[in-house]
């Protein structure tokens, strides 16, 4: 405290001991009068020191305050001055009128008079969209921004240490890889010990230097699998070749006429090495749930980026899974209380004769089993066989409304998903919470939607249809099967959609499965029947076909009118149609859909993996049939947007 301030608080006691000296001189005198006298005496001197105290107390106060208002107006113009931090006011017109020497003196330039968007585009859409602070880079440092509207006024912080840094952190975080070599087995088998192991040495050797040139530390963990661990910072340099070393690796085995795939699964992220781990394990099943030769890095807060994909996958399921996975099937069936079966929504041929056969499947093992189907969203192309199994008693007897299958789902209600994976796709989303074991069957690539927790999966990319699997799964149940000629019928037209009459992805498992149905009763002559085409719908895809045009030399692409509404149905029908013309490799069919949305089916031969393209408007599928739906856009916009995603392919995109 000063010390006139002390002086104050003392002259407030002396005025109190005052009025009680008075109160006690008067006291005095009337007993006295001497005393009095000399005690008002000394009083009066007292008096007279106490103002001279007060006069010099506020002489003092005025001084202070004085020097105070100097020296704040001082502080002041110091810190516009010399503090670290940029001042800028503009005008109206967004002209800067002054700034403060920090500024001129970090960027070493006078901005007085210029406009704003000289200084950055970014401070001009913060100001723009009427924000109170944001980051801006500018020369080299990074600014923390803070923006007074009504004062027009800017205030730099310089972050450029803290945000260097934070990319410092970011780039040291450590990434883990698992690296799997996608057929390695399947093409050693029986192979000499001298031709295997100078195929091992490529391999290795190929990796090896991918991995010094990047300083990665890789590991062999087996015959046909490798750890490999970096930072972020050389995920990022990775990322930018897009991976190269598939290619690499297919090129190098390619020229001894054993191609060996990669596949890779990358944990990323600012979690432990426990988390990473876990992290890459998932992202490679999930590469391989795609059908492996690419590439999948999974982060922390579940984002999921692919590369690769481009090569077809080589067959390599085997009957010793599908035996495995008929028991588990079985074991599960026989353990609940009844069985649920459904597939996605607007469900085509694969879909019904799939759910059909494990229909099947559950009542060879005594369980009543029930096939979940919107009668009023369904394929125009299974009318006729729904039509067919309406008139079959017993078998339309087991088919319910989602309403019903929701009412009598129960903790001891085994559901079976057939034909999709994804949890927006199927016909009544809400049987996945009522039910607690839920069982995938699927054909489909592995997308990053899933099931939440299924009790059994049984993916195969490589499979021509889901009802191909079924088929499959039925041969291994153990107890004598007997078909009808509808059950058998139904998977065989499944497996005739899909594979476009045994012409795209078909391997020997396919002939073998079709024969299988065939032996069982399955009528051909009736699968014909039930895929026969109105005339109406052949003249309108006919029409959708005339309007296509050829896009980089071997890519059709047909783009309906805006006013036609077509099916998604004939949409893929129309795409199937397109690849089948001369020079072309690959089909995309642009149209508007019964539902409002925009739909994009795609097909190609193989060399375009549509997949991919498909997958980046958010859409999926196979390497050679995908297709996606866009909401809030124009024909013409979707066009843009293919042909955009197209292009980047082409360039190598991921």
């Amino acid at each position: 405290m000063p010390k006139f301030l002390m002086k104050r608080w003392h002259g407030y006691h002396v005025v109190s001991l005052f009025t009680v000296a008075v109160l006690f001189i008067g006291i005095l005198t009337y007993y006295q009068w001497q005393l009095g006298i000399i005690g008002f005496f000394m009083l009066g001197v007292l008096l007279i020191y106490t103002i001279q105290a007060r006069i010099s107390f506020e002489k003092q106060l005025e001084e202070y305050i004085s020097t105070l208002s100097y020296r704040i107006n001082k502080a002041g113009e110091e810190a516009v001055i010399n503090l670290p931090v940029g001042i800028l006011l503009y005008n109206e017109e967004r002209v800067v009128q002054w700034v403060n020497p920090y500024i001129n003196q970090v960027f070493g330039d006078t901005f007085i008079g210029k406009p704003l968007e000289d200084l950055s585009e970014h401070l001009l859409s913060i100001i723009e969209e009427e924000q109170e602070e944001g980051l801006i880079s500018l020369k080299e440092h990074f600014f923390h921004v803070e923006y007074k509207k009504d004062e027009r006024l800017l205030y730099f912080f310089d972050v450029t240490e803290t945000v260097q840094t934070k990319e410092m952190y970011e780039e040291d975080q450590t990434v883990i890889g698992l690296i799997y070599l996608d057929n390695y087995d399947e093409v050693t088998q029986g192979m000499d010990d001298q031709v295997r192991s100078k195929l091992s040495s490529q391999v290795t050797a190929t990796l090896n230097k991918w991995a010094s040139d990047y300083e990665i530390l890789l590991r062999r963990t087996g015959s046909d699998r490798f750890l490999a661990i970096f930072n972020k910072q050389t995920l990022s340099l990775i990322e930018k070749t897009k991976f190269g070393i598939l290619d690499e690796i297919r090129e190098v085995t390619g020229k001894e006429k054993i191609p060996i795939t990669l596949s890779v699964g990358i944990g990323s992220g600012d979690g432990t090495i426990r988390e990473l781990g876990a992290l890459a394990q998932s992202s490679l099943d999930l590469a391989l749930g795609r059908g492996g030769d690419q590439v999948a890095i999974k982060e922390k807060n579940g984002k999921v980026h692919f590369y690769g994909g481009k090569s077809n996958a080589m067959e390599k399921r085997t009957r010793v899974r599908a035996r495995v996975i008929s028991h588990a099937l079985r074991d599960f069936v026989v353990e609940s209380s009844k069985v649920i079966i459904m597939g996605h929504k607007n469900p085509d041929m694969d879909a019904i004769g799939a759910a059909i056969g494990v229909l099947k499947i559950a009542e060879v093992n005594g369980k009543d089993g029930y096939v979940v189907l919107d009668r009023d969203e369904i394929h125009s192309d299974v009318q006729k066989l729904m039509e067919e199994i309406e008139k079959h008693d017993h078998l339309w007897s087991h088919f319910i409304t989602p309403e019903e299958a929701v009412e009598m789902a129960n903790d001891q209600t085994l559901l079976v998903v057939v034909d999709t994976h994804r949890p927006s796709l199927v016909i009544e989303p809400k049987l996945l919470d009522r039910v607690d074991r839920v069982i995938v069957l699927d054909h489909h690539r592995r997308g990053e939607e899933f099931v939440t927790d299924p009790v059994l999966v049984y993916m195969e990319p490589y499979a021509s249809s889901t009802a191909e699997l079924v088929t499959e799964l039925l041969e291994y149940q153990p107890k004598k099967l007997k078909m009808d000629i509808l059950e058998a019928t139904a998977l065989l037209a499944g497996i005739i959609v899909d594979t476009k009459s045994f012409a795209v992805r078909t391997g020997s498992r396919t002939f073998d499965a079709a024969s299988f149905l065939r032996r069982n009763g399955a009528d051909t002559v009736l699968v014909q029947r039930l895929l026969k085409e109105d005339m109406d719908q052949y003249v309108r895809r006919a029409k959708l076909i005339e309007s296509a045009i050829i896009y980089q030399d071997t890519i059709a692409i047909a783009k309906a009118a805006e006013d036609e509404v077509y099916s998604q149905v004939l949409i893929a029908q129309a795409a199937d149609t397109l690849l089948t013309m001369d020079g072309i490799t690959a089909a995309f069919v642009i149209s508007r859909r019964q539902d409002g949305r925009i739909g994009i089916s795609a097909r190609s031969l193989g060399e375009i993996n549509v997949q991919v393209i498909m997958e980046q408007l958010k859409g999926g599928g196979h390497l050679t049939n995908a297709a996606t739906q866009l909401d809030d856009t124009s024909l013409d916009e979707a066009e843009d947007l293919l042909r955009d995603v197209i292009d980047e392919y082409l360039k190598g995109g991921s």
